[in-house]
Parts: C-alpha cells; structure tokens; sequence
C-alpha cells in the first residue's frame, strides 16, 4: 500500500489563493492565526498524519479491535499514536486558549482533520466524537460540568462519544427506550442499551465521557421526550481525580464491513444499580443539545469522503505509475505501457482528482463561513455566514461521501483484479468508505433536510446567495483574458449548472407548498446537483486564482496550469450531469408509489 503524504501544496493553494483563510487572522479571537502559523500548522499535521498515524492504517484493518474480558483493545500502535496525537494538542487546535485549545480558526482545524481521516480513518474517528462532544457542552452544559469536563475533552486526555442508536431505534430517534431517574442530589439515573457506539470503549484515554440520549419520568413521546445526560465511564471526584467504575459496560463490538480498528460498540447502561449521569442542557430538549454535537459531525464525516478519496486516489496514482499493461499505439510487440497511458484510466484518475479538488473546496468553504459566524463582529455578516453553513452542512456531508465511495470503487477499478485482491490495500479504501454515506443521518436523511428546511430557510436567502455568488464567478471568468479557451469552457459548464440549479430549487419550492412527496422524490437527485454545481463553482474560483498567479508571473509551467485544467475537466466531464439530474429532481412522486408494496417482488 502507497504511504500517506498529505497533500500541503493542495491545501495551501487552497486556503490561501482561492478562499483568502488570512482574512480570518483579522477576526477577534483568531489573532493568533496568522499565515505563517496556519502554514507551520499544516506542515506539521503532515508530517505526524504520515509518521505516527498512516502507518497503522493497514494493521490496524487487519488487526480490528478486539473485546478481551469486558475490555476494549485497539489493534497495536492505536494507543501510543493517540498519546503522540493528544501531546501534540492536536485534539485542541480550534479550541479556545481558555478551555484548553489552541485557538485557531475551525477552517484549519477541517485541513488538519482531512489529514488525520485520510491517513487513518478508523483512527480519526475517536476525536471525531470528541470535538463534537466538546462543542455540545460548551454551548448547554451547566458551569459545573463544563469545570469537571470540558478542559479534559478538549485536550484528548479524555474522550467522547454519541448515544443514540437503539436496536429498535435507528434514524427515528424518536423511539428510543432508554430511561433517566432524577435522584436527590440533582443526578440521573440511566438505564438502557445503545447499538453503533463509536468508541465506546477502548484503552487509549483514562475516562470515556458519554453523552446519552433517554427518557425523564413522564416525558412525552417521539422526540419531544429527549433528554441529553452525560455520563462518564469513570465517575470524577472533587478534586479532578478518577472514581468509581460508573455502572455502565461493552456488551459487544460489531462486525463490520470496514473501519475494522474502530470499535463499535453496544454499551448497556445500569445493569446494576443505574448509570450516574447528569443533564446537559434542558428536559426534554435533548435533541436540539445533541444536533449540535451531529451538525458538527455531519461535516467531520463530509471530510470522511474527502479524505478517504484521497487516499484511495494517492494509491491508484501510485499503483498506474508503475504498472505496466497493454500498448499503446506506435509501440512494438515487445513493449508495454504504464497504465496511466491509457485512455480510461486517464480518465478514472483525472476523476479522482478533480473531484476531491472540488470537494475540498467546499467542505473548506463551509469552514470560513463557519468561523465568520462565530467570530465576524457584525450581527449581520454572522447570520448571513451561519445561513451558508446551515445550507453547506448537508451537502459537504452527503455529497462528499458518495463521491468518497464512488471515487474509492474508482481506485480498485484502476487496480484491475489486484484492487479486488485485499494484499493491494485498495479495497480497504473502498470498505472504509462505505459507512460514511450512512452514519451522523443517511444521506437521504441529509437530502430531505436540504429540501425540507434549508432551502427555504430565511426566505430561501443562502440559496439564492449561493447562485447568486456563482454567476458572479461566471462573470469574473468571462473577464479574463483566455487564449486557450479554458476558462470560457468551464464559465459554460458552471453557467448550464446554475441554471439547473436555479430551476431546480424554483420547482422544491412549489412543490414543498403542495406535495411532501413529490418534494421528497426529488430530494437525493437534488442534493447531488446541488454539490456537482457547488464543486463546479468552487473549481472556478481555483482556476481564476491560477490564472491571477500565472498571470503575476507564477509557476506558468506546472501547478497553476495544472489547476486550470482539472477545473475544466470537471466542467466537461461533471458539471453537465447538473442539467441532467433537473428531469429527475422534478418528475415527482407518481411513478414512485405505482406499485403496491407487495407486488413489488413481482
């Protein structure tokens, strides 16, 4: 398998020329972010991804995971990478210096996080839970368990997991059973068992904070009756020091198609006498706690499908670089070509590549809105930002996953039989992949939350802004001066796309005000043109930048060009798949529900 090497000059590119990450330096509370420390930062998360982490990614797949005598043991090296990780104050980077972080901006915390998933996903996925568990009590728990807490998570010393999944209760949160007893000293009581649990246990930190979903005395039904606890693995003493085992355990791990390393466990919670747990935030309001701890997920598992895509496309690269099969025309019977010399594994490989160059412009663009709502001083810049991150969220999340196992099923097609073959580590990409689509809310889930409530939220505004923004790219192509067509080639493309776009949404809307199905059918096929169009755009705005730096007597040989024509690849070859998909984002419900349920099978 091809060793990891993150790819900085991409990033830095990026970051820098394209989404203008130093305007985030001028933000109060990111003073510290200055370009030369964002580039250190990066520099250095490279160098510990491909050292400490990358390494064990195949062994790790090999070795799973294992429950040895009611105790979680990660496969060999997990658990001095995650001290190496923790010591690193990785775990806090976009923390605030208070609370234990580094306070940098969220934006270089996703480039960092991009590196440590694609390197080893299974081993990414511990401070994953972690960060989204910092972020839910930051912004509901009580001061007290914020002391006890929070500097712990932030650091990584501890960690953190998400409760929610039972076996009978999978993405309708809703029918959870799982029960909570208030006790006289303003402590819980929790009893119950969870299903999928993400590091639920293992043996690389001293305590696992879980956050649960369950049910007070009396509490309605369906989601209303939610409440969020927090309840740690080891009970905490006054004094910060460890306690008591807490009446909570590892009944099992799952076995799984992939992410082999990562544990997944089923917990119960109070076989004996409860689980002491605390609330976070209000009765009843655990869903609206714990969306913030799944939002922030949601676009950890978008750079899911970034990263893993990268992987896969770093090792096919790799792999059709060396191979040598066929001939290519003018060559003699004797010889052979370097796969990478052939027509469709050109075109595979170019795939890869412009579309993770697309992806991670979009996944990083929902970072700088996201640290311009939170940090911006203006009440007015925060809203706009935070609308663009509302709207962005689904999209990074489910559109970057499927490219993920698409472009990962591209990486074992490249291999031929030896990607089938699991000595080639290609397939592990692919089975790695897989889950993404389907945890943090499926991406049908995604879709419908796409149709459903961002694109009319705030009167359909961060829509409507976001098209508004790419014709403008439109325009700034058709501005600059292009003696090889290509920019007006992808100002074409983007400007087909918008449109489909535009009527797409046109269509959502007035179908929301009618049918929820007719909207509904339509939601998957929307959400993929939605991220074609905004991978499309933010591939533009990369091949302006190249141009503006060729122009200003850059590298006019090699990177900037290079930027240019993955951007117009992507016109040709994606972009018009946008206009495609408006027939099936508008054709309704009617055929959908044609057929009787039971003669389906017919």
């Amino acid at each position: 398998m091809a060793d990891y090497q993150a790819p900085l000059r991409d990033m830095r590119f990026m970051l820098n020329e394209v989404l203008d990450a130093a305007q985030l330096n001028k933000l109060p509370g990111l003073t510290a972010a200055t370009p030369d420390v964002i580039d250190a930062v990066l520099e250095e998360a490279g160098k510990m991804t491909a050292g400490a982490i990358g390494p064990l990614n195949t062994s790790g797949d090999q070795q799973g995971s294992r429950l040895i005598d009611g105790a979680v043991k990660t496969p060999d090296g997990f658990k001095e990478a995650y001290r190496t990780f923790v010591d690193g104050g990785w775990n806090g980077l976009a923390f605030a210096e208070e609370i234990g972080g580094q306070g940098l901006p969220f934006t270089v915390g996703m480039a960092v996080t991009e590196m440590i998933t694609s390197s080893n996903l299974a081993f990414s996925l511990c401070p994953l839970l972690t960060t989204g568990a910092v972020e839910a009590l930051i912004k509901h728990a009580t001061p007290g368990l914020r002391d006890t807490y929070l500097t712990k998570l932030v650091t990584g010393e501890w960690t953190g997991t998400m409760n929610l999944t039972e076996p009978h209760a999978g993405s309708d949160v809703g029918a959870l059973r799982s029960r909570a007893l208030p006790q006289a000293d303003g402590s819980y009581r929790i009893t119950g068992t969870k299903i999928f649990i993400t590091y639920g246990d293992h043996d690389m930190a001293d305590n696992i904070i879980h956050l649960v979903l369950a049910r007070t005395p009396g509490s309605s039904p369906g989601t209303k009756g939610i409440s969020l606890f927090l309840v740690p693995k080891f009970l905490v003493n006054d004094d910060g020091s460890l306690g008591a085992r807490n009446d909570l355990r590892c009944v099992s791990l799952e076995h799984k198609l992939g992410i082999h390393a990562s544990p997944t466990a089923v917990m119960s919670f109070g076989d004996n006498d409860g689980a002491v747990g605390w609330l976070v935030g209000d009765e009843n309001q655990g869903m609206r706690c714990m969306f913030t701890m799944m939002n922030h997920a949601r676009l950890a598992v978008g750079l899911e499908g970034l990263a893993i895509a990268d992987r896969a496309y770093q090792h096919a690269l790799g792999y059709a670089r060396e191979r040598k099969q066929g001939r290519r025309p003018g060559q003699g019977a004797q010889e052979s070509a370097a796969i990478i010399d052939h027509p469709d594994v050109r075109r595979m490989l170019m795939t890869m590549k412009a579309t993770i160059e697309a992806m991670r412009g979009v996944a990083l663009s929902a970072g700088i809105a996201y640290d311009m709502a939170k940090h911006h001083p203006d009440a007015a810049s925060r809203a706009e930002n935070q609308g663009l991150v509302d709207l962005l969220t689904p999209v990074v999340k489910a559109w970057c996953t499927d490219m993920g196992v698409e472009m990962a099923s591209l990486g074992v097609q490249i291999h031929g039989g030896m990607g089938f073959i699991e000595e080639t580590g290609a397939a592990q990409h692919y089975r790695d992949a897989r889950i993404a689509p389907i945890y943090e809310g499926t991406n049908g889930i995604q879709a419908l939350d796409l149709v459903g409530r961002k694109l009319t939220q705030m009167g359909g505004k961060p829509v409507d802004d976001y098209i508004a923004a790419a014709r403008n790219t439109c325009a700034a192509l058709r501005g600059v001066k292009d003696a090889d067509g290509h920019l007006a080639t992808i100002e074409t493309a983007l400007g087909e796309g918008v449109d489909a776009l535009e009527a797409a949404s046109s269509w959502l809307r007035e179908a929301m005000a009618r049918s929820y199905d007719d909207a509904a059918a339509g939601a998957t096929s929307y959400l993929r043109m939605f991220g074609i169009v905004a991978g499309g755009y933010m591939l533009a705005r990369s091949a302006l930048a190249a141009q503006r730096s060729l122009d200003d007597g850059g590298d006019n040989t090699g990177f900037y060009r290079n930027k240019i024509l993955t951007a117009r690849f992507f016109a040709e070859q994606s972009l018009p798949q946008a206009a495609a998909l408006l027939g099936p984002v508008t054709r309704g419900a009617t055929t959908l529900y044609a057929i009787e349920p039971e003669l389906m099978g017919a």
